[in-house]
């Protein structure tokens, strides 16, 4: 089950979560958080879903199917958080990946000022696998004075796992650090792609999500879901005059067609 902004270019949101789930071979029920007005260049401005629409829509599908796991993105409001912190605590036997998207490529702000603390008191307690770029995570874990000190903090909000990704970081290769238990699980070390793109975060958050679905554990669920990332930001395409589109059925192409 995802819980998803809808972003109208198709790059990220709702869209990227159902294509990268069933990349890997699950069902996508998506529930929409937000609206927005967007391009692949930056977000014009969004609305929050009505809260009480997005209870009975979820909880019409939770007790109508057998949902493996939780997936959540932008989540636009208060008043949404509060409504999928309910659903989280009715259902805590269900994995819950959180992808915290805070900005938008542009720098933009997609969620209300005050959601970020509800996010930390309501969201992170209950989160399986959190999937922060190391910008968010350093606005979710303020205090902090480096990256592994986010990554404790965030912890000690109730995360069983943070994957704090480095891509908005300067360094030759692409380093995303793994944590749990409070120490370093493992660092994993990817070739810089020369673009930006959109939806990348999605992508990664949604196929962990897809994998932990078929009850795989999350080190390898998440080792699995970086590769299948990569390669699809390796075959994006440009489409707009932003961000490249990330290709998430590049599996389904034959070489020779490329």
């Amino acid at each position: 089950m995802c819980f998803s902004g809808l972003d109208p270019t198709g790059g990220a949101g709702i869209q990227a979560d159902i294509e990268a789930i069933t990349s890997m071979g699950s069902h996508a029920t998506p529930i929409i958080t937000a609206h927005t007005v967007q391009t692949t260049e930056n977000v014009m401005r969004f609305e929050a879903q009505d809260p009480m629409l997005l209870i009975e829509q979820s909880r019409a599908v939770l007790d109508d199917m057998d949902v493996k796991a939780i997936k959540t993105g932008m989540l636009a409001s208060v008043e949404i958080i509060e409504a999928i912190h309910s659903l989280l605590v009715d259902y805590p036997d269900i994995p819950v990946v959180v992808d915290p998207v805070l900005c938008a490529g542009d720098g933009r702000e997609l969620i209300e000022q005050d959601a970020k603390a509800a996010i930390r008191n309501l969201i992170l307690p209950l989160t399986t696998i959190l999937t922060p770029n190391s910008i968010e995570a350093r606005q979710l874990a303020s205090e902090a004075d480096s990256l592994t000190a986010c990554a404790s903090a965030l912890q000690d909000h109730g995360c069983e796992y943070v994957l704090i990704t480095g891509t908005h970081e300067q360094s030759d290769d692409v380093v995303n650090t793994l944590y749990a238990n409070h120490r370093v699980m493992e660092t994993f070390h990817w070739e810089r792609l020369p673009n930006e793109y959109h939806g990348s975060g999605c992508t990664l958050a949604a196929s962990i999500a897809g994998l932990i679905a078929h009850g795989l554990e999350p080190f390898t669920a998440i080792n699995e879901a970086q590769h299948y990332t990569w390669q699809s930001l390796q075959h994006a395409y440009p489409l707009g005059r932003g961000q490249w589109i990330p290709n998430r059925f590049f599996w389904a192409r034959d070489e020779q067609d490329e």
